[in-house]
């Protein structure tokens, strides 16, 4: 029998989810070559067993069968046991995710997968208990001796179904006319709205998953099209993630999701990605309504992101666990005792505050804490806003003290390239709508890191970086998310060595990813997969995909460089991908937003003169979703800001579908022509 004090080969790896599992008496190897090697040498089938670090079921299936020497051993003597972090590895998770969705048609993790010694997958399940995991275990070894034949046509069919996924061909027929395009749009937001909450803002039902890209296209096009209905269904979202204990009403930031239908008791893990993504919502919501309540939503959240996800050289780490002292959200629920004690004074006011009630109870005389609106706090206590503001923040520190003395959740403390460029973006547009200059500062050092760190010496990027090293190559969707977040930056603060290294980006993409035969980009660099297909991602999960992304930036670069190639590849991407949209809307938001920015009205604002920075951060102070915006000092470096520059002035110019406006020089003048 294994010795559980004796590390497997994972002891060896930087990622925090593997070195979870280095002392599991399993003996895990990661994902590499010679992992592979040994797997087609030792003619054993491999079992692939994918997580993350902060995901709850995984621990418990870890618990429960991989520290557990009985199942320990038929692993080890039958089996290649190889753990990924699909963090870490998105492109195996992909693989094998699209394995599982279509034998047992869902997917999630812990995902356990089972494939030849050549790494085709013939079975993929999610998590099961000990003794079903026990005879899973068993049946797929019978299968494999005495059924191979059977396993191998099962591999065969998979491999063709996991390679028709990735397929992206367009519609025969469908052009993509201005009409048509808008018509898209129109049928696919007529068919989300019948799945909208009206009482509690998001989908219907449960759980619930902050969907901050379908939230920002929704936004967008309410903006453009003037549909209140689909502006309040955003506000009241906002509004009551905000309120629910899906938000950390004492220390900021939003967890991964409500296992509920009214955003009150969360998934307690809070993942980066999450985080970056609704900044950016919230910033840019809070343009639009100037609301108190979202501003402080964005400066708890930083405030968040500066305590617990920075590293010292100002990169982002990328999760905190749902779990501490082995307990699900231990650090963060209240008993009504502990609470009361805590806060001391105006007990009364500050459990109806935050809910340490009925509204607030989860179970086992534990509450969650989440807000009502203000404005009933002040009716029933008869106090003014300045009284319950002071109070709230009274007790917040007296709370957040409280709580700086429970053993804290463990810290997923890897950086990932995209991950990080998420944050980026949402910094940026914090900064804009707040003009706090400590966001644009963290933004700033953010990307500073990619650019010094992750870049390598031939334009290509790494996808980690973890104690002082970084390991894995990146994929298209670190490409694509660090280009769009150079853009931002460059937006925000007109400094162009940001869009000069985001051009330099795409065009390492255009080189290494991009498949002139399907228009569309792979998800790996061209010659690094030795995975059964190539991925093509084209779905928005909570991250957009990689090629939406990719789209939005030849979009953005096409305009600010007059590169009429690449505005030709966003255009063919949009048509392959249009008939598309009608089947699952939420999930193609994306490439919505994209279709806006070529087939409805949309501007680029260039500000060229000595006011120029200046005046460009107070015009982006204003909810302005589908303008393009470029400032000069002095109109160099760009071909938009060519023949703009008149001494001793500062103008603006709005230009849409190639035809400019005569110049103006004031912002009232441009938000006039902007929202004409």
């Amino acid at each position: 029998m294994t010795n559980s004090k004796q590390p497997n080969a994972l002891i060896h790896e930087t990622s925090p989810y593997l070195l979870q599992h280095a002392y599991n008496p399993v003996r895990w190897m990661a994902w590499n070559e010679q992992s592979l090697q040994i797997a087609r040498q030792s003619k054993k089938p491999i079992l692939v067993s994918i997580g993350y670090s902060a995901c709850h079921w995984c621990h418990v299936m870890e618990h429960e069968s991989f520290e557990d020497h009985e199942v320990a051993e038929i692993m080890n003597e039958n089996f290649i046991c190889i753990k990924v972090d699909r963090e870490e590895r998105p492109d195996i998770d992909h693989v094998f995710m699209n394995a599982a969705q279509l034998i047992t048609g869902r997917g999630g993790w812990p995902l356990n997968c089972f494939a030849f010694p050549d790494g085709r997958p013939f079975y993929a399940g999610t998590y099961f208990p000990k003794q079903n995991w026990i005879r899973l275990l068993q049946t797929i070894l019978k299968e494999y001796r005495e059924n191979n034949e059977k396993l191998e046509q099962y591999a065969q069919n998979l491999e063709r179904g996991i390679k028709e996924t990735n397929r992206i061909e367009g519609k025969l027929g469908f052009e993509a006319s201005e009409s048509n395009m808008k018509q898209v749009v129109e049928n696919a937001v007529n068919n989300w709205r019948n799945s909208f909450d009206k009482v509690h803002g998001g989908h219907q039902g449960a759980p619930k998953f902050p969907m901050p890209n379908s939230l920002l296209f929704l936004a967008m096009y309410s903006y453009i099209s003037k549909q209140n209905d689909i502006e309040e269904h955003v506000n009241i979202t906002l509004q009551k993630m905000a309120r629910g204990g899906l938000y950390d009403q004492i220390g900021g930031g939003f967890a991964r999701y409500s296992v509920d239908a009214l955003w009150k008791i969360p998934h307690f893990e809070k993942m980066l990605y999450d985080n970056g993504q609704l900044l950016e919502l919230y910033a840019e919501w809070y343009k639009s309504v100037k609301s108190i309540e979202y501003h402080k939503v964005i400066f708890q959240t930083v405030d968040f992101l500066k305590e617990e996800l920075t590293d010292d050289k100002g990169a982002f780490l990328s999760a905190l666990d749902a779990d501490s002292e082995g307990e699900e959200g231990k650090y963060y629920v209240w008993k009504k005792d502990e609470f009361g004690q805590v806060v001391s004074e105006n007990t009364g006011v500050l459990q109806e505050y935050f809910g340490i009630n009925e509204r607030g109870y989860w179970e086992e005389n534990k509450y969650v804490l989440m807000r009502d609106s203000d404005s009933m706090i002040l009716k029933k206590f008869m106090l003014s806003e300045n009284d319950l503001h002071q109070i709230v923040e009274s007790a917040i520190k007296k709370l957040i003290n409280h709580r700086n003395k429970k053993i804290k959740p463990s810290l997923d403390d890897k950086v990932l390239t995209g991950w990080n460029a998420l944050t980026i973006s949402g910094l940026c547009k914090c900064y804009e709508a707040t003009n706090n200059s400590e966001y644009l500062k963290m933004a700033t050092n953010a990307a500073h890191f990619m650019a010094n760190i992750q870049q390598k010496a031939d334009g290509g990027l790494w996808r980690n970086y973890k104690a002082e090293k970084s390991t894995i190559d990146a994929f298209l969707e670190d490409y694509a998310l660090l280009a769009k977040a150079f853009l931002d930056l460059f937006e925000t603060t007109a400094n162009l060595i940001w869009v000069e290294k985001a051009r330099n980006l795409v065009s390492f993409c255009i080189q290494h990813f991009y498949n002139a035969e399907s228009g569309f980009f792979n998800f790996t660099r061209r010659g690094k997969n030795e995975l059964v297909a190539d991925t093509v991602e084209v779905f928005d999960s909570v991250i957009p995909s990689s090629n939406a992304i990719m789209c939005h930036n030849l979009i953005r670069l096409g305009r600010l460089y007059g590169n009429t190639r690449y505005l030709e590849m966003a255009d063919s991407m949009l048509e392959k991908m249009a008939p598309r949209i009608a089947q699952y809307p939420a999930g193609y938001s994306q490439w919505m937003i994209n279709i806006l920015w070529q087939h409805y009205p949309s501007f680029e604002v260039v500000v060229v003169g000595e006011n120029a920075f200046k005046m460009i951060q107070q015009l982006k102070q204003n909810y302005l979703p589908n303008c393009l915006f470029a400032a000069s000092l002095k109109g160099e470096g760009l071909p938009i800001f060519e023949h703009r520059f008149v001494s001793q002035k500062t103008l603006f110019y709005v230009c849409q579908n190639n035809v400019c406006q005569a110049p103006v020089e004031t912002i009232a003048e441009v938000l006039h022509l902007v929202k004409a």
